[in-house]
C-alpha cells in the first residue's frame, strides 16, 4: 500500500530507503541498522495485521518511528489504544486538521476507514497532536520518549495538498538527533 511518493518525499530530504514487506521481523528491522522505521499506508482493518503491530510494539523506543494511515493506526496499536470502523470513511483532498501543538490547520488528503479511539489513549504513553476538524477524530498522535509519532492522513500525498511536508522534516531531525 505505501505511494512512491512517501520514498520520494524521504529521498529528497537526504534519506536512503530500504522498503521491507509488513511481515518483517523486528530482529531483520533491526538487523538493517536503520536510523528510523517508516510505517507506511496500506489498506484494511489495523487489527488484521496483529504480527506487525508485535513488531513496532518491539522497536518502540529502539528507533525513531514515523506512521502514516494504516501506519499510525498500527503504531497506536502497539502502545495499546484501539481502533474502530468509521461510519463512512474519510476519502478525499480536502479534510482540514489541527496541529493542536502550533495552532495551524492543515488541509490534507485521506483515504481510510478506521480511527484511534480517544478513550482508548488513557493508559498509554501517548498525546493527541493533530485532530480532524469535521469529526473530531484524532489525526495524529507522539510518544516524545521513544521518539515516534503518525498522522492518519497523507503528507506525502502528490497529487495534493502539501501543507503537512514538514513531517518528513520532523522524522528526519528525530534520526539526525539519535545520532548526534
Amino acid at each position: 500500500g505505501m505511494k512512491r511518493n512517501i520514498v520520494r518525499s524521504l529521498t529528497a530530504r537526504g534519506c536512503r530507503v530500504t522498503v521491507v514487506p509488513w511481515d518483517t521481523t523486528a530482529e531483520a528491522i533491526c538487523g538493517l541498522r536503520p536510523d528510523g522505521v517508516f510505517l507506511s499506508n496500506g489498506p484494511g482493518d489495523p487489527t488484521d495485521v496483529p504480527q506487525t503491530i508485535q513488531t513496532v510494539r518491539t522497536l518502540l523506543g529502539q528507533i525513531p518511528i514515523f506512521g502514516i494511515c494504516l501506519g499510525h493506526q498500527i503504531l497506536s496499536l502497539a502502545y495499546g489504544a484501539k481502533t474502530y470502523k468509521l461510519k463512512f470513511g474519510h476519502r478525499g483532498g480536502n479534510h482540514p486538521v489541527k496541529d493542536l501543538e502550533t495552532g495551524k490547520i492543515e488541509i490534507t488528503a485521506q483515504n481510510h476507514s478506521y480511527a484511534v479511539s480517544e478513550d482508548s489513549l488513557s493508559n498509554t504513553s501517548l498525546i493527541v497532536t493533530h485532530r480532524n476538524l469535521l469529526d473530531g477524530t484524532i489525526e495524529g498522535i507522539k510518544c516524545e520518549a521513544d521518539r515516534a509519532f503518525s498522522v492518519q492522513y497523507h503528507p506525502e500525498s502528490a497529487p495534493g495538498p502539501q501543507d503537512s511536508g514538514h513531517l518528513f522534516d520532523q522524522f528526519t531531525a528525530l534520526m539526525e538527533e539519535r545520532h548526534a
